[in-house]
């Protein structure tokens, strides 16, 4: 088998498609035959040695964490899945092996694929729609009716929370580049405006603000707010951390492995509800470069990079 791996924290530069031998899966794990996986910024951000403290210094380390695929083996006590199941999920932080011919994860980041969903469409679900539905129901308490804010709309994790937010009957305004705002109109946004916006003319219309790009000001979330209403931050730093435990409106989202969330994600995207756009598909032979690539320049935009492996 092949995957991407590196011997030292550090760039791009850093990566190799190489062989290796899958471990068997162990109690509660499931062995995957990928098919195709979707690029995440956490990925380059472990490889860099962001995470050093859960990876640990244990090398070759593997690269990326959301897949889809069959499953081919199953380990001792897992009920929910056989070999044979279409599958997507996440791998572990501390594993990732997603960029690959096999990936070994926890059954309970593993669920099954809805029929109606390609395994490059369901490759790139599990961390974007996993973080925008617990952003939206575990720390914003999205209820029907609400009026949400979600600043950064079309990024990856923000036209998730949208999407989802729209279809649990609740109204969504958000911002976006200034040369993108139709787009986020076509998908139901309104009222939508352009980064670095007033808050002013928004003032006190929102139940939920949610900061996907960590752009937005306290001084602007509480204005947009409702009293009562929550602002949910998706960037777990220690600062952010020490911000939601005092009293207050404000909230930070870590994002927790749920077997229920993520099949109430997966459902999502088998009816339609969910669609997360592909901007790039490539080989693993390709995919080294085509991430270097995604890392440095930003490119492809719009949508996902996706890895398959034929």
């Amino acid at each position: 088998m092949r995957r991407i791996q590196y011997h030292q924290y550090g760039g791009p530069d850093v990566m190799r498609l190489e062989d290796f031998e899958p471990a068997g899966p162990g109690p509660g794990e499931v062995l995957v035959r990928v098919r195709a996986a979707a690029a995440n910024p956490m990925d380059w951000g472990i490889r860099g040695g962001a995470m050093k403290m859960v990876t640990g210094r244990k090398f070759p380390r593997a690269l990326g964490h959301d897949f889809a695929g069959v499953v081919e083996a199953v380990g001792a006590g897992v009920t929910r899945l056989a070999v044979g199941d279409e599958v997507l999920g996440g791998a572990s932080i501390k594993a990732s092996g997603a960029f690959a011919e096999m990936v070994l994860a926890a059954e309970k980041g593993v669920v099954k694929k809805p029929a109606e969903l390609s395994f490059e469409e369901a490759a790139a679900i599990p961390t974007v729609g996993l973080s925008a539905f617990q952003a939206l129901t575990k720390k914003g308490e999205l209820r029907p009716g609400h009026a949400v804010f979600i600043n950064g709309c079309l990024g990856g994790v923000g036209r998730a929370a949208a999407q989802l937010a729209l279809a649990r009957g609740a109204s969504v305004g958000g911002s976006c580049r200034a040369t993108a705002m139709q787009d986020a109109r076509d998908l139901g946004i309104d009222p939508t405006v352009a980064f670095g916006f007033d808050p002013e003319p928004l003032g006190g219309r929102f139940d939920i603000v949610l900061d996907t790009a960590h752009t937005l000001s306290d001084r602007a979330a509480k204005r947009l707010l409702k009293p009562g209403g929550r602002i949910v931050g998706l960037h777990p730093t220690p600062a952010t951390l020490a911000k939601a435990a005092l009293p207050g409106p404000y909230r930070v989202l870590v994002a927790q492995v749920s077997t229920e969330d993520l099949e109430e994600v997966a459902r999502a995207a088998g009816r339609g509800v969910l669609r997360v756009p592909i901007a790039r598909t490539v080989p693993l032979t390709e995919a080294i470069e085509a991430l270097t690539e995604l890392e440095r320049d930003g490119t492809p935009k719009g949508g996902k990079l996706v890895v398959t492996t034929g």
